[in-house]
């Protein structure tokens, strides 16, 4: 019997649903997690000769986005579980590809450091070898499931010195590594659990190395990036579809008794709509694209890469103003449900690589430059 993952993301996203506004409390969306566990879709990128359902970025895409639209803390949380695993199906070892398959281990991402801020390709942090172990000695600023995950695809200088990067696989209960017990009490994806972890002397094995000495660099951008920037897109999608679903219905129901009209029978209301939809759509479209160029290997991947996400984050910061402004007063309660998602949608604009770091790397690109 064919494994029917759309069907199955939406009998999960009415779990997300029903959570969301606990989950942007504070808490994390554990309940999710494991209906997910249970129907298969922890294990949908792993590969199926370790028991996943061997399904690609399109597939993990159409699952993040869906999620997003019921809760983008949620969506954040798979998306960086998704990112991870792809590293790890690469370069992981079979015991933890089989247990992500399985929906056993739930990954992540720490890149982010706070010498290095949003500049996640330059860690500041140091690896150093003690014999069979390798110290690990950094100070992570933002990891998404920072104690939820059962381990996380670590960053570092190399082992051998220089400024290149490593890339390790490194378990939550490392011995040096503290985590901030606090839940994350931001503007928005509160729930996601994103936290800074301080490495002081962790000891890894040598066998945690994911890939060669100084080789991570090109894993982040032959791998992470494409995955990090399609997937963070298509939360800011999610979200921006559940605006206009949301902003419609308010408009459309909302009465002036006085007049016996309804919001939606204003004409700027009805255009500020159109709008929402428009970029929706558009976001949509080129996350599409974006896809099928990384799918066929086109010539323009980088670009689109880079595009779909600076695209994605602006057009949802956009289409969630507009909802805020048409539904007016209205919208500050949480009863309306937009301004969970304007907070939310916040995030795609400063999470690294930021917007402002993509247009300047989009801009190279166009000109023909070296991004680095």
């Amino acid at each position: 019997m064919a494994f029917d993952y759309e069907k199955l993301t939406e009998s999960i996203a009415a779990v997300a649903a029903t959570h969301a506004a606990e989950i942007d409390r504070g808490l994390f969306p554990s309940d999710t997690l494991q209906a997910m566990r249970e129907v298969g879709l922890l294990g949908l990128v792993s590969s199926t000769e370790v028991g996943g359902r061997g399904l690609g970025l399109g597939a993990a895409a159409f699952v993040v986005e869906r999620l997003a639209r019921e809760c983008g803390s949620t969506a954040m949380v798979v998306c960086m579980h998704y990112c991870a695993t792809a590293v790890i199906e690469q370069l992981g070892p079979i015991d933890v590809r089989t247990a992500i398959a399985a929906g056993r281990h739930l990954s992540t991402l720490a890149f982010s450091e706070v010498g290095s801020r949003s500049q996640f390709w330059a860690p500041v942090s140091v690896a150093k070898q003690d014999g069979a172990r390798v110290r690990l000695t950094a100070r992570k600023s933002w990891v998404t499931s920072a104690r939820h995950a059962d381990s996380y695809v670590w960053s570092s200088k190399p082992v051998a010195g220089g400024e290149a990067s490593t890339l390790w696989l490194v378990p939550r209960g490392t011995s040096g590594l503290r985590i901030a017990d606090a839940s994350f009490d931001g503007i928005g994806l509160r729930g996601n659990d994103s936290n800074p972890i301080t490495a002081e002397d962790a000891g890894v094995p040598e066998s945690a190395r994911l890939g060669a000495d100084g080789a991570g660099f090109g894993v982040m951008m032959g791998t992470v990036l494409p995955w990090f920037n399609v997937l963070t897109a298509s939360v800011s999608a999610g979200l921006m579809e559940a605006a206009v679903t949301k902003t419609a219905a308010h408009a459309g129901g909302t009465k002036f008794e006085h007049a016996g009209s309804s919001i939606a029978d204003l004409p700027t209301v009805r255009a500020y709509i159109a709008r929402m939809r428009i970029a929706t759509d558009q976001t949509k479209a080129l996350l599409a694209d974006t896809i099928a160029a990384i799918s066929t290997n086109r010539a323009d991947t980088m670009l689109r890469v880079l595009e779909s996400k600076a695209a994605a984050g602006e057009a949802a910061a956009q289409v969630t103003d507009l909802a805020m402004r048409v539904c007016g007063g209205a919208a500050f309660r949480k009863e309306v449900g937009v301004e969970r998602i304007f907070r939310d949608s916040r995030a795609g604009l400063v999470m690294g690589p930021t917007t402002d770091v993509l247009y300047d790397f989009i801009g190279k690109a166009v000109c023909g430059l070296p991004l680095f």
